[in-house]
């Protein structure tokens, strides 16, 4: 069984910064994809920022230039270092990662979702 725990969300202010943290655990044999999604009140689920096994990055135009996103794969982990926040990056943050099982099954999974307040 697999799981994606994160951890980083909070309220911070315009121009702050947070950094998210999401830690696959479980019978892992590989990792592919990992990155973050969001979905704000009233919104569909949108990409923010993916990064495959090789280290190639894609981000969200709104969130190019100020997020950054990386892994740490001896850790099982990816982040997301948030810099220069805005109002409009309020969201709930979902990890997300395409992961092989030691059994050999290949599946997209989720985290539970950890929110990000920006406001004054």
């Amino acid at each position: 069984q697999v799981q994606l725990v994160e951890s980083g969300g909070g309220l911070v202010q315009p121009g702050e910064s947070l950094r998210l943290s999401c830690a696959a655990t479980g019978t892992i044999f590989s990792i592919y994809t990992m990155g973050w999604y969001r979905q704000a009140p009233g919104k569909q689920r949108e990409l923010v920022a993916t990064i495959n096994d090789g280290g190639t990055t894609n981000y969200a135009d709104s969130v190019k230039g100020r997020f950054t996103v990386s892994r740490d794969n001896a850790k099982n982990t990816v982040y997301l270092q948030m810099n220069s926040l805005k109002p409009e990056d309020t969201a709930v943050y979902y990890c997300y990662a395409r992961i092989e099982t030691v059994a050999a099954r290949l599946n997209a999974y989720w985290g539970q979702g950890t929110q990000v307040t920006v406001s004054s």
